[in-house]
């Protein structure tokens, strides 16, 4: 969230208002999204097959209810740039790939040496 604040900040400075608030929303629902995923998981465990299974669908489809948010925003306010958006929400599953990929290049590296 640190990293879109301060990228959007920087998009902003440069005259580009529409992209760094874009990037910004997008971020904030993606982050919104991910701490409703945590907190559902352990809501499943306990139930049977069938009653989890069917609270399993309803929370996806409200997750992705929450995410279309941002992306209708975008389309009816021009003050959101619509890929600046699609970025944002992509953001935080990049910044945990990235951070695996570095952190298992490093320790690959540390294993080698």
């Amino acid at each position: 969230m640190i990293a879109a604040i301060l990228i959007g900040l920087v998009f902003i400075l440069w005259n580009r208002p529409s992209v760094g608030k874009g990037l910004i929303l997008g971020t904030l629902f993606s982050v919104v999204n991910f701490v409703i995923m945590g907190e559902t998981l352990p809501s499943k465990i306990g139930k049977t097959k069938s009653t989890a299974a069917f609270m399993s669908l309803l929370w996806v489809l409200a997750r992705y209810g929450l995410m279309a948010v941002p992306l209708v925003l975008a389309l009816k306010y021009q003050q959101f740039n619509f890929p600046a958006v699609i970025c944002g929400l992509f953001l935080v599953q990049l910044t945990i790939l990235g951070e695996h990929i570095v952190s298992s290049v490093l320790f690959d590296r540390q294993k080698n040496i």
